[in-house]
């Protein structure tokens, strides 16, 4: 099967989107597909994996940079780009792919290709895009309760700035019927990001498609300790260190612990909150690789991760449970579908620092459960293998090409 991937980038540009469109399409290519990935041109030549071919398209955002003025490099907006849309026809005549998958807002200048009728198309929701202008579902550092007009533009004026964030937020908004229309299934990485989404109330079909991590996390249990590790227990934490990801809450439970007996903390992320003021015991690293990420959840006592926001699908969470860390963390999101509380982790309110606190001292006081918690994480994990979920995937595009087929469409 010719499969297209429509995504913003490819590796070596890389965040969790980026990630997961190219582990997808090397297991997919793995499996005996030809994979196509088309991706915004950042001028940087695209990593080379086997049976996947990359597609640079031109677009505005490279050209004019001003409108996305936050980012450091060009990012697709909620409309379609003139550049990207010719730059898709070109490749969609030479590949003639059987089915199109789309990621987030790249699949805004697929929309107008009148092919965009006349194959099946994938459209996977890796945050709240859909309804959402900043993607993040926060409004005023709380869960948003859901768009509404006069809080949306406020918000998205406050993230992109006075006047383009009206405007950003107006073509999401305008974009919405246009994607429940061509889209044949909506594919949101957790249950939470399909209802935050609304897809239920614009009656479009949809099946969750989670992130993944790779099959040989399970066998990660035997990496050497980085040697920047405490040479004795300690509490793991690793992403972005800021308040969203429940940080403070973190550190301010830890600071109740009795400070004679309590571990270490380590923190490894990128800064993004004051932590000039930590408790004694906190270590606080920056930009660790991904393999001395893995290093510290698997030699910890716990690893925590209790995000105060609606994280869609944190693959920190997953790493953790496939490589055997006993885990603290919130219902959060995706979370919610990963774990269940004393059966799999230790499950808080988000933003609860006396039941983060209570949770950090039963793990530290309890082998029993710490051995109990890994166990089940490494069971409940399995859904979330690359293996499991490309195989998900290939059996979505086989019943749609199928379906195409049937009518005539393909």
């Amino acid at each position: 099967m010719r499969i297209l991937q429509l995504a913003q980038f490819y590796p070596p540009v890389i965040g969790g989107e980026e990630r997961h469109v190219r582990n997808l399409s090397t297991a997919l290519a793995a499996r005996g597909h030809d994979v196509h990935v088309a991706c915004l041109d950042t001028g940087t030549p695209s990593v080379s994996d086997p049976g996947v071919t990359v597609h640079p398209l031109p677009n505005v955002g490279a050209k004019v940079p001003a409108l996305y003025p936050t980012a450091d490099r060009p990012l697709a907006l909620p409309v379609p780009d003139p550049m990207t849309s010719r730059g898709l026809s070109r490749v969609l005549r030479e590949v003639r792919p059987d089915v199109v998958h789309a990621h987030n807002w790249m699949i805004n200048s697929y929309l107008p290709l009148p092919t965009a009728r006349h194959r099946p198309l994938v459209y996977s929701l890796h945050d709240y895009s859909h309804v959402c202008a900043t993607k993040r579902l926060m409004f005023e550092d709380q869960l948003c309760s859901g768009p509404q007009v006069r809080k949306c533009a406020s918000c998205a004026s406050d993230w992109y700035g006075a006047g383009r964030g009206q405007v950003i937020w107006s073509m999401v908004r305008a974009g919405r019927p246009f994607r429940n229309r061509v889209a044949d299934l909506f594919t949101p990485v957790s249950s939470f990001v399909g209802k935050a989404n609304q897809l239920d109330e614009q009656g479009v079909p949809w099946q969750v498609v989670p992130n993944f991590v790779p099959d040989s996390l399970l066998d990660a249990r035997s990496l050497p300790r980085d040697p920047a590790l405490p040479a004795g227990d300690y509490l793991f934490y690793a992403g972005d260190l800021s308040e969203q990801k429940g940080v403070g809450t973190l550190i301010a439970a830890y600071a109740r612990l009795d400070a004679r007996t309590r571990p270490g903390l380590v923190l490894v992320g990128r800064p993004s909150m004051d932590l000039s003021s930590l408790p004694e015991g906190v270590r606080v690293e920056d930009k660790w690789e991904h393999q001395r990420v893995l290093s510290g959840f698997v030699h910890a006592l716990a690893a925590a991760l209790p995000s105060a926001w609606p994280d869609p699908c944190p693959t920190t969470v997953l790493e953790a449970m496939a490589v055997g860390a006993p885990l603290v963390t919130t219902p959060m999101g995706g979370i919610a579908d990963m774990v269940a509380d004393e059966a799999s982790a230790l499950v808080v309110p988000a933003g609860d620092v006396a039941a983060t606190t209570a949770a950090l001292t039963r793990m530290i006081a309890e082998p029993a459960l710490r051995e109990r918690l890994a166990e089940q994480a490494g069971v409940e994990v399995r859904r979330y293998l690359q293996s499991a979920v490309a195989e998900q995937l290939e059996g979505i595009y086989d019943r749609l090409v199928t379906e195409y087929d049937g009518r005539g469409l393909a």
